[in-house]
């Protein structure tokens, strides 16, 4: 909607998208939760459960993150920027990021403790990358870069080593 974030109520969406009020909400908690959909969060834990068992915690998170990021098509990355620049440009959306991170931070923490990792590391390795990866996008949303793959990187190889 060009009327902005706030200015922009959750019917106009629905009608906009063609269901109900009530079905929007069956599929998003809150209006918040549209732009935050993340549907990577059972590969990259996936991703974790296939990596070495020598690697470290934070290493299998990166390295995992970094294999699934790869894979996401241009349509998705455009997405992403467009609610990201969103985000980072709405005041009432700050923090909405690491507000929204519940279920990425329990599927990589089971990833991790499915590894043998135990429950402390295996939730604190997850906060690290989370919170870096969040820094990193919000960065990324906002900048003249174009290539989604090479931010990750950068971020990921400050999180978990090259």
């Amino acid at each position: 909607m060009t009327q902005g974030y706030a200015a922009t109520g959750t019917a106009q969406i629905a009608q906009r998208a063609g269901v109900s009020e009530m079905t929007l909400f069956r599929h998003f908690p809150s209006k918040e939760a549209l732009l935050l959909e993340d549907p990577f969060d059972a590969v990259i834990a996936d991703a974790v459960r296939q990596r070495p068992t020598q690697e470290s915690p934070m290493r299998a998170l990166t390295e995992a993150v970094r294999t699934t990021w790869h894979s996401v098509d241009s349509d998705s990355v455009d997405a992403l920027r467009a609610s990201l620049l969103l985000i980072a440009q709405t005041p009432n959306l700050q923090g909405a990021i690491e507000r929204n991170t519940n279920e990425t931070r329990a599927a990589l923490t089971e990833s991790l403790i499915d590894r043998g990792v135990t429950a402390e590391a295996a939730g604190i390795a997850t906060a690290a990358v989370i919170a870096g990866l969040s820094a990193a996008l919000l960065t990324w949303a906002n900048s003249e870069q174009a290539d989604l793959g090479q931010a990750i990187d950068d971020a990921l190889d400050l999180l978990g080593g090259p």
